[in-house]
């Protein structure tokens, strides 16, 4: 079994920055790329950021463009997400997945972790 758990939210105010980390654990999986989404209350989950894991490509939804970074640490199986200039609607519970090597759907989630910025 593969867990995903991310740590690093909080609580920060607008123009600040917060990192996020998703660390990999348990039977080794063969993912090609790790994805950021976030839900806001009340909205549904969206995409926010993924990285390919062997190439280190990688991908941001327009609205997170020039703040957030994603990267990762193989040896370690931990991406991380670099947020910067957050701004209030960046609040959400964050979540990071694991896209399948297979269908390209996930095959793990994480639990969450919530980021609140305050104006």
């Amino acid at each position: 079994q593969v867990q995903l758990v991310e740590s690093g939210g909080g609580l920060v105010q607008a123009g600040g920055s917060l990192r996020l980390s998703c660390l990999a654990s348990g039977r080794t999986f063969s993912s090609p790329a790790m994805d950021w989404f976030r839900q806001a209350a009340g909205k549904e989950r969206t995409f926010v950021a993924r990285i390919n894991w062997s190439t280190g490509n990688t991908y941001y939804a327009d609205s997170v463009k020039g703040r957030f970074t994603v990267s990762r640490d193989n040896a370690k199986r931990t991406v991380f997400l670099q947020m910067s200039s957050l701004k209030p609607e960046d609040t959400a519970v964050y979540y990071c997945a694991a896209v399948s090597p297979s269908s390209g759907e996930y095959d793990y989630w994480g639990q969450g972790t919530r980021v609140t910025v305050s104006s």
